[in-house]
């Protein structure tokens, strides 16, 4: 529960706020959001089956966002920075598909 309190704070006042992020940065904001979302699907997965585990939560959702920006850092520096991106956002995409897909199954049953 408090990590999905700190979640909704955190978007609350990113929205508030509205904090600049560096040019250097932007590229990799995408692939950092794609994979807090699978980290925050992953989370309400196990909550629904019952295995949730905030260190776990903590620990998949940082080293998600660390990987993910490392992998398309590593990309931008090999000079395929674009197809590492997709790469990335497939996987992530997959992923976060899948977990809802669990989800809903326990929630609508079906």
């Amino acid at each position: 529960m408090i990590a999905a309190l700190g979640l909704l704070l955190g978007v609350v006042l990113g929205v508030v706020l509205r904090p600049d992020v560096p040019l250097a940065l932007e590229p990799y904001l995408p692939i950092a959001v794609v994979a807090a979302l699978d980290a925050v699907f992953g989370g309400l997965r196990a909550w629904f089956d019952e295995i949730f585990s905030d260190k776990v939560f903590v620990i998949s959702f940082l080293s998600n966002v660390v990987i993910a920006a490392g992998i398309v850092f590593l990309g931008d520096k090999l000079g395929v920075g674009g197809q590492l991106s997709t790469g990335v956002i497939v996987v992530l995409g997959i992923r976060i598909f899948s977990n809802v897909a669990a989800i809903r199954r326990h929630v609508l049953g079906a």
